[in-house]
């Protein structure tokens, strides 16, 4: 074939998939959205401090889909609520709901993609390998104990063969996480991995773009930054997620641990 002509159609699919893939094993999906659709970006030293009494509420507006939903005034009565779900098409093939675990009214909220097996076995977010990578994180890193934060995913059943969620299971999904997010009202909140940050923030930025840099989810501080699982396979970036985590921890006021066990 002559180097100066242009590739013929099979070749070029070959080089986008093979790109693509390569995206995916990085943790990146998905193409840089319009600069129009990308998210408010709000740089530490000018964003102004959120408390809970002074973050925006999430509209009620959003709880049309399911009447009702905007009474839950407490986790306990949000879990009550969504009851034995069968909502979607996930139900009939779940162990276990997986709703949620911690402080209701924790200063920092982590939120997840889906349960996986151990999630769906026990009916806890983040319990196996990625979720004692994440307890690390908290523990070790932030110097606070796991229960003391709200960890929860945007998907509260167990997707077959852990796959992405799919739209129409978000959709049934989401109003539960907004309610969620609206009872703790968290000071921040951190996006753990591509899926979540997307759909949370309504992007199809990739999370190496996005991770790393403050956005705004109805006036709390959300911070994306890359999944457990995905440090588990690329224990490399670890040094990024704690770069970002040193962030969260800035704008809690926490203070940071230096090497050697002292802080600053």
């Amino acid at each position: 074939m002559d180097p100066s002509s242009p590739p013929d159609r099979r070749t070029l699919v070959a080089t986008i998939r093979d790109y693509v893939e390569q995206l995916r094993e990085e943790g990146m999906e998905g193409l840089p959205a319009p600069a129009s659709s990308a998210p408010r970006v709000m740089p530490a030293a000018s964003a102004p401090a959120v408390s809970k009494a002074d973050a925006a509420p999430i509209p009620t507006e959003l709880f049309s889909k399911y009447p009702g939903l905007e009474k839950s005034s407490t986790l306990d009565e949000l879990r009550e609520f969504i009851g034995n779900c069968q909502r979607c098409k996930l139900a009939p093939r779940r162990t276990n709901l997986v709703f949620g675990v911690g402080n209701p009214n924790a200063q920092l909220m982590f939120v997840g993609e889906a349960p996986g097996a151990d999630e769906d076995a026990r009916g806890e977010p983040f319990v196996g390998r990625a979720g004692q990578l994440l307890t690390d994180i908290i523990e070790r890193g932030i110097g606070i104990n796991r229960a003391d934060v709200y960890i929860c995913n945007v998907i509260k059943c167990r997707p077959p063969d852990n796959r992405n969620p799919e739209p129409d299971e978000v959709a049934a999904c989401e109003p539960f996480l907004f309610r969620q997010i609206d009872i703790v009202r968290p000071r921040a909140i951190v996006g753990l991995g591509t899926f979540a940050v997307q759909a949370v923030l309504k992007v199809k930025i990739p999370i190496s773009k996005l991770r790393g840099n403050w956005q705004d989810f109805r006036g709390i501080r959300f911070m994306p930054t890359f999944h457990p699982a995905y440090l588990l396979r690329t224990p490399g970036d670890k040094r990024l997620v704690w770069a970002d985590i040193q962030e969260v921890m800035k704008y809690l006021g926490m203070p940071i641990p230096r090497r050697g066990g002292s802080v600053s």
